[in-house]
C-alpha cells in the first residue's frame, strides 16, 4: 500500500492557495511540492482585452520587476490598449474640432 503523504506547511485544507503535486525525491520518498498560483496578464481598463508586452505575474513579483518590464513606452502604456488610446485621441480631436465649428457659427451669427 502507498505511503500517506502529508502537507509540508501548516495549512491543512485543500484551498486555492494550498495546491500540491507529488514528487519523488532522490532518496525514493514521495513528497508534496506546493504549487504557486499563476499570474494573469493585465487587461485594458476600457476594452478589457489583454495588454501586450506585459508579463503575467502575481502582484508580489510585479513589485520586484523593474519599471520597463511593467509598462509600455507610450501614453497610458500598461494601462489601456493601443486601440483604446487611439479612440481617445480621435475623440478628443473631434470634440475640439466641434468646438471650433460652433465658435465659427456664432461669429457668423454675430456678423449678421
Amino acid at each position: 500500500m502507498a505511503n500517506r503523504l502529508k502537507y509540508r506547511r501548516r495549512l491543512s485544507y485543500n484551498t486555492k492557495s494550498n495546491k500540491v503535486r507529488v514528487s519523488k525525491t532522490p532518496g525514493g520518498k514521495l513528497v508534496y511540492l506546493h504549487i504557486h498560483k499563476l499570474g494573469t496578464v493585465p487587461k485594458c481598463g476600457d476594452t478589457g482585452v489583454k495588454l501586450r508586452g506585459l508579463p503575467a505575474v502575481r502582484p508580489f513579483q510585479l513589485k520586484k520587476l523593474s519599471r520597463p518590464k511593467k509598462t509600455v513606452s507610450r501614453a497610458y502604456g500598461g494601462v489601456i490598449s493601443h486601440k483604446a488610446l487611439r479612440q481617445r485621441i480621435i475623440r478628443a480631436f473631434l470634440i475640439e474640432e466641434q468646438k471650433i465649428v460652433i465658435r465659427a457659427l456664432k461669429a457668423q451669427q454675430q456678423a449678421k
